[in-house]
């Protein structure tokens, strides 16, 4: 009786071995996988805060293009020092929202909308937004009230801007601020001119590295182009699940990146 335990032992060993193997095998190929989608092709991002509303609204889930403007070490988790500048480069368009890397602390994911190209003029004036010295077509779309960030109530404008291009987008414009009005930034070789579209509560190109801002930012920084809002959600929490769907937006879902 003891041998033939002993037996049947020796002859299940193997087996739970080579299971254990494939499970591995499997694990490994699952993240060797899910790696390559995540440099290559695309990754996900949540929006964090109201500087791109009405367009993307805190707690929307992007989905973002790798492939887009080519790639960098920042494709790379972690963003390691393999190499410099961009391989397969391809040129943003003036109007696309892209994720970068913040050029005063590359630890940290932004997403603004892409306004100056290298060489090109930007201005604010008195809240109209100039590029190379011509103002931005405008239409005022709508108007209305909305709690601010310090608790009182405040107007905002709805306004449709269109690049020459044709580039179509609303902006939000909430008060008269610092920001409404600037000096001409001319973008160097290289770099890039980012806006949020809440335009008066967006800390971006239009403030320096130096003040806490974005400044301009070198095509090295580039992630990708957000392509589609997958899901969205109004302060859901992860460990409240009723509210993944009493605080869902649905109607938000699978919408294009405007």
């Amino acid at each position: 009786m003891s041998q033939n335990v002993q037996t049947a032992e020796a002859t299940t060993k193997p087996g739970a071995v080579k299971e254990t193997i494939e499970i591995v095998k499997t694990i490994v190929y699952a993240l060797a996988i899910a790696l390559v989608i995540r440099v290559l092709l695309f990754q996900p991002f949540t929006i964090p805060s109201a500087s791109m509303e009405p367009n993307l609204l805190v707690g929307d889930y992007l989905i973002v293009s790798k492939y887009s403007y080519g790639y960098s070490r920042h494709s790379i988790p972690f963003s390691p020092p393999l190499f410099e500048g961009r391989l397969f480069e391809r040129a943003p368009k003036r109007g696309d929202v892209i994720v970068f890397k913040l050029p005063s602390d590359e630890k940290k994911d932004y997403i603004k909308r892409l306004i100056g190209l290298p060489g090109d003029r930007v201005e604010m004036r008195q809240g109209v937004l100039y590029i190379n010295g011509e103002p931005v077509k405008r239409q005022t779309v709508a108007s209305g009230t909305e709690q601010s960030p310090y608790g009182y109530e405040r107007t905002v404008t709805q306004i449709r801007e269109t690049f020459p291009g044709g580039k179509s987008f609303l902006t939000a414009d909430a008060a008269e601020t610092d920001m409404d009005n600037t000096p001409e930034f001319v973008v160097p070789e290289g770099h890039y001119f980012f806006m949020g579209d809440n335009r008066d509560n967006s800390l971006d190109s239009r403030v320096g590295q130096d003040a806490g801002g974005v400044g301009f930012v070198q095509a090295e920084n580039l992630q990708g182009k957000a392509q589609v809002i997958l899901l969205s959600w109004d302060q859901a929490s992860l460990f409240q699940p009723w509210t993944w769907v009493t605080r869902a937006r649905p109607g938000w879902f699978f919408q294009l990146v405007k």
